[in-house]
């Protein structure tokens, strides 16, 4: 599921938030710090603001994809030792690539919430269509 800037959506489930809090005024001190946490309801709904999809591919991903393609491509027409050693690379190589694979879809939402709260940086799965 990918959701879309300007759409209504609700929070899948009951969602805490905890932080410091920083309070406002003067003076400002570090007394005024407090530790807070806010209980959103399950079904709270808001409109997607921003969606960013988040693209990160290391090295050894980008290098698991080439060789990958190279043996795919012309592995059967190299010297079997050729082929042997490029295998290797590749299952050396593909652990990182698993480790590219799971994260390649991850996306995160800005939601203003009907309440006035925005979340900002937020997994997308923490969010349904209304």
């Amino acid at each position: 599921m990918t959701l879309k800037e300007g759409q209504r959506v609700k929070l899948a489930s009951d969602t805490r938030l905890t932080d410091w809090v920083a309070m406002t005024g003067e003076p400002a001190t570090s007394a005024e710090a407090v530790a807070g946490s806010v209980y959103l309801a399950a079904g709270t709904e808001g409109t997607v603001e921003r969606v960013v999809e988040h693209h990160h591919q290391s090295h050894e991903a980008r290098e698991y994809e080439r060789l990958k393609s190279l043996l795919d491509t012309f592995g059967h027409e190299m010297p079997t030792e050729s082929r042997r050693q490029l295998e290797e690379r590749v299952g050396a190589l593909e652990p990182a690539w698993i480790a590219y694979e799971e994260q390649r879809h991850r996306v995160t939402v800005r939601v203003r919430l009907d309440l006035g709260f925005i979340l900002d940086d937020t997994r997308e799965d923490v969010f349904r269509p209304a």
